[in-house]
This record gives structure tokens, C-alpha cells and sequence, in this order.
């Protein structure tokens, strides 16, 4: 290969990791890794590394880290994380006057953004008003999102100038939802492409230095529009001297109604679109009382959600993307909403065959009030559920949210260990800047599921922030997402305190270090602390380093 004044491109040392573990399929007692170029070509023992160890090599003394396929977030939002990451936090704020104090504490200039309040857990839930909002802010125009971004409070001046007035969910408080909360969010959107990129690679950054290689971006017209996915895509095109990150996965979530519309918009964009799915939503969140419900909510009386698509909406966008050959789906989270999107797979397969909607490879995201019935129609379908293990950690429970918003339904929610019996293709991502991008807590929230019928091994649960997660993109190269000869070298390289095998079940753990179970080691998840991650690494190019690890 040469560079573009037609000079030579050197290629990069190949890299010997040694002295620690490495998660592989190919040898569960491997203790160290050759990576030439961009793919990973050899696993193997401490003995063996020696024997091939040479100076062309750069040689990294692992001191017992571990090193693991590189984790895929598959459901994320890169410009909302950036944003969140840079405005107000407001997960610890207990109250109104805690939510105005911050408000009034914001420094600069322009809109005041913040995110993560949750009224449920305050001992008086009465929110400021939108006239509050804005003395607080000084006029100021304020959009402080809620933790699930389904709803937001916005002041005086951002409901005027986002044109709110009429709009559904809008009632001229400071509270915001549906079709108003989307005026409102992208009023506050509307920045130059700069900015924009700017937040889109703190996201990226974040991402890297907590261990993933590839995140699920998953855009909307109702999100950040048509522009900033094209930004968001625009991060995987190679460009000398700027920094790596990691593969950026597209989906849009834009409703069509024919294989003519479906193919266009993928041709409008013109970037590997991964599918018309992701957000494009059936119905909201239960934090926000908008996912539809089969029954109302416990805490408020007559209350059942909102369906923002019909049946026949949801039938004819998969059945386009059947027969477009591409991967459809919806955001889903109340039985209700599910009941459309199960009853759309049927009308779609009546229309174009059963056989094509499952080639399809549909997916639906979130799914977290389903039954057994349910259950058995996605595996029939053949549709991934992509869901988000820190949900429950977060909100799962006795006293939790969920037991709050719907009572004794609660205790059925994310059937994880369901779905994997049943066979239903399962992967896992953050939902960030919903919940944080923390790998290692969303596979021990998995391991620790409120329900204990719904755990599942931590095995089971870092496949599906991995491998499953190249899977559900319908990544080209099956190889991806394991550490085997021949498999891209895409992986993180982490600072563990004990290796074992974790499963669902409490009583055999005790088994997990028997080396003739020849299953290979990950971290120990019971220490109260993740582990600390030092580098990682996609397609061979680093994205991340700590300083700690080659000192």
C-alpha cells in the first residue's frame, strides 16, 4: 500500500500480548495473543509465546490482565450521550427547587441542557413550571430531558420558539411529551455540523475508554434528523492523522410503506445503512407513563400509554423491508405496543411469506413486557431482541419504578433467561444517555436480575454484548466478536481482580475454577468495583490507552 504522495505505507509491528488470559474459544487456558496487522493470528500458552517472541515484534507484558472481544453497544445515541455528558447532571437531584438550583448555576451562555432527573423517587413529585424554568435560567432557554428521554421540561421561551403550542403532549406547563417533547428536543438540536461532531466524538471517547469497538447509532427524524446520522456514519470513513474510534453501526428509524420507499431512503443515504429500525417507535417509556399498556398503570388511574403507529402502519414498513431484503423493526416496550408490532409480523408474513420476513432479520428494541406467547412468535420470526440489561438494575425490584408503574406485572419484565431458552437472538446494549456505557455493570445486572428465574450466565450475557451484537447488524464477517485466528482484532484489554465463571445459578458456583470445564475465564463480577479497562482495540488500531498499560 503507499500513501497519497506515493510513498511506502509502513506496516505497523505485529503485537505479542502475553503473560495474562485471553478470552478464546480456540483455548481456554490461552495466555497470550498475536495481532498482525488487523486480524488477531494466534492464540496460545506462555511457553509458546516464547518460543515465537522476536524482536520485530512489539511485545505487551499483560501482568495478568485479561484480554476479550471488544464489546458492541446495540442501542445507543451518540450526539444525545455527548450532549449529556457535557450538560447539567441531574440523576442526584431530589427535587423542584434542586432541579431550578441547577438551572440557575449553568454556566455560559445560550440554552441551558441537562439530563437524568426522575421525579419517582422524589418525596414530593411536583415538577417546576415552565415561567420557573425560566427565571431560574435568566431566559434562557431550558431543555432538561428526563432519564428515559421520553419526556423533558423546557421553559417559556424554548415552548415558544420550538412552536409548541397545539402540539400533542403539550398542555403549556413545563412538562413535555410525544410529538411536543421531539419539537422541543430538536429546537435545541439545531447547532453547526462542528458542534454537533464535537459532542458525537465525546460519545465516541467514552465509549472507547470503557471497552467497545463498535456502538448501534440508532437515529430518527424525531431524534437529531436526517444530517446528524449522516455525521454519525461519517466517523467509520478513514481520515489520516484524526483519531480512531469506534465502528459506528447506522439505523433509521423512518416508517415506509413499499420496497420502492425502502430502497430509496437507503440509497438517500448512501452510507451502509443497517436497517430502517431502531426508534422508530411504536410507543415511549414506562418512566414516562407512554408505553402502551394491555392494563393502565398502578400509580396513575385510567392512564395506558400511547400507540404512535397502528397495525397496519407497522404490517406494511415490514413487509416493505421484507421484500427490500433489509432489516425493519420499532421500539417497543409495552405489552400493548408489542401486540402490534407481534400482530404486524403476522399481516407481513400473510403479504410476503413467512420465510422472507425471517430473512429478514427484523429486529425490535427494548421488548421488556413480554409473555410466553410472545416469546414463542419472535423465535418464530427469527426477530432479535435487542434490550438493555441496566434497565432492571436500575429499576427492577421491590419499590423499583417498575413495581411502582405497574405492580405485580413488574416481576415478569426482561425474561432474559425466556428468550435465550426459547431460542429468541438476543443482544444487549446501554440505550446511552439512558443509562451510562458501562459494559461490566450491564452483564452483572444480567447476572443479578430482580426476577431470579430470568438470570442468566455471565457467559450468556457478555456473548450478547459481543458477538450477538456483530450479529444483530448482520455484520459481514462472522468472525466478529471472538478472538481466533483469522478473527478481526477488534477486542479491550482489561485490569482484573479474579477470573471465573459466573452462572445463574449461586450453588455451583463453586465449580467455576475446575480447569476440566475448559470454559475460558471472565472477570469476577461480585467484588462491588468493574474492571478497569487499559487499551482497546478495532480492526488492530488502538483507540484507547492507559497509561498503565505498557508502563
Amino acid at each position: 500500500m503507499t500513501l497519497p504522495d506515493g510513498q511506502p505505507m509502513s506496516r505497523p509491528k505485529p503485537v505479542l500480548y502475553r503473560n495474562g488470559s485471553v478470552y478464546t474459544a480456540a483455548d481456554p487456558f490461552a495466555t497470550a495473543m498475536l495481532v498482525d496487522g488487523d486480524t488477531v493470528a494466534w492464540v496460545g500458552s506462555e511457553q509458546a509465546a516464547s518460543s515465537i517472541a522476536d524482536s520485530s515484534m512489539e511485545i505487551i507484558d499483560l501482568r495478568g490482565a485479561l484480554v476479550a472481544p471488544g464489546f458492541v453497544d446495540s442501542h445507543m445515541h451518540l450526539t444525545e450521550t455527548g450532549i449529556a455528558l457535557e450538560s447539567l447532571q441531574l440523576g442526584d437531584v431530589a427535587s423542584a427547587r434542586g432541579l431550578l438550583d441547577a438551572v440557575a448555576s449553568a454556566p455560559g451562555e445560550g440554552p441551558v441542557l441537562g439530563h437524568g432527573w426522575d421525579d419517582t423517587a422524589w418525596e414530593d413529585p411536583t415538577l417546576p413550571t415552565a415561567e420557573e424554568l425560566e427565571r431560574a435560567s435568566g431566559g434562557r432557554q431550558v431543555y432538561l430531558s428526563r432519564v428515559d428521554v421520553h419526556s423533558a421540561l423546557v421553559s417559556a421561551s424554548l415552548a415558544q420558539a420550538a412552536d409548541l403550542r397545539g402540539k400533542d403532549g403539550y398542555d403549556g406547563g413545563g412538562r413535555v411529551t410525544r410529538a411536543a417533547h421531539a419539537a422541543a428536543r430538536l429546537a435545541t438540536r439545531r447547532m453547526p455540523d462542528g458542534t454537533l461532531q464535537r459532542h458525537q466524538a465525546r460519545a465516541l471517547a467514552e465509549a472507547a475508554a470503557n471497552g467497545y469497538v463498535a456502538l448501534a447509532e440508532m437515529g430518527a427524524p424525531h431524534i437529531g434528523g436526517a444530517d446528524d446520522l449522516r455525521l454519525a456514519a461519517g466517523w467509520n470513513t478513514d481520515r489520516a492523522g484524526t483519531q480512531p474510534y469506534p465502528e459506528v453501526l447506522p439505523y433509521w428509524g423512518e416508517l415506509v410503506a413499499s420496497e420502492e420507499q425502502a430502497r430509496g431512503l437507503l440509497d438517500q443515504f448512501g452510507f451502509g445503512l443497517r436497517g430502517l429500525a431502531g426508534d422508530l417507535n411504536i410507543d415511549g417509556s414506562l418512566g414516562s407513563r407512554t408505553a402502551a399498556l394491555r392494563a393502565g398503570y398502578e400509580d396513575a388511574a385510567g392512564e395506558r400509554g400511547s400507540l404512535y403507529l397502528d397495525v397496519d402502519q407497522a404490517a406494511a414498513h415490514l413487509a416493505a423491508c421484507s421484500l427490500a431484503g433489509i432489516q425493519g423493526g420499532f421500539h417497543v416496550i409495552g405489552d400493548a405496543g408489542l401486540d402490534v408490532a407481534l400482530a404486524a409480523l403476522d399481516r407481513a408474513a400473510q403479504e410476503v411469506g413467512e420465510q422472507r420476513v425471517r430473512a429478514a432479520g427484523h429486529r425490535l428494541e427494548h421488548v421488556e413486557m413480554v409473555d410466553a406467547a410472545a416469546i414463542g412468535k419472535l423465535a418464530r420470526y427469527s426477530v432479535t431482541v435487542s434490550a438493555q440489561p441496566a434497565f432492571d438494575a436500575a429499576w427492577g425490584g421491590p419499590g423499583g419504578l417498575y413495581e411502582r408503574r405497574l405492580g405485580e406485572r413488574s416481576r415478569a419484565m426482561n425474561p432474559f433467561a425466556a428468550l435465550y431458552a426459547a431460542g429468541v437472538p438476543v443482544c444487549f446494549g446501554s440505550d446511552s444517555p439512558v443509562t451510562p456505557l458501562r459494559p461490566w455493570s450491564s452483564v452483572r445486572a444480567c447476572l443479578e436480575h430482580h426476577n431470579t428465574d430470568e438470570r442468566i450466565s455471565a457467559r450468556a450475557a457478555f456473548l450478547g454484548h459481543t458477538r450477538a451484537g456483530w450479529r444483530a447488524a448482520r455484520h459481514s464477517n462472522p468472525m466478529a466478536g471472538q478472538l481466533v485466528p483469522g478473527a478481526p482484532a477488534s477486542f479491550a484489554v482489561w485490569e482484573v481482580e479474579e477470573l471465573m465463571v459466573q452462572v445463574a445459578d449461586g450453588r455451583v458456583q463453586s465449580w467455576s475454577t475446575d480447569p476440566r470445564a475448559r470454559t475460558p475465564l471472565l472477570p469476577a463480577l461480585d467484588t462491588g468495583a468493574d474492571p478497569v479497562c487499559l487499551q482497546t482495540v478495532r480492526n488492530g488500531t488502538e483507540l484507547f490507552a492507559s497509561p498503565a498499560l505498557r508502563s
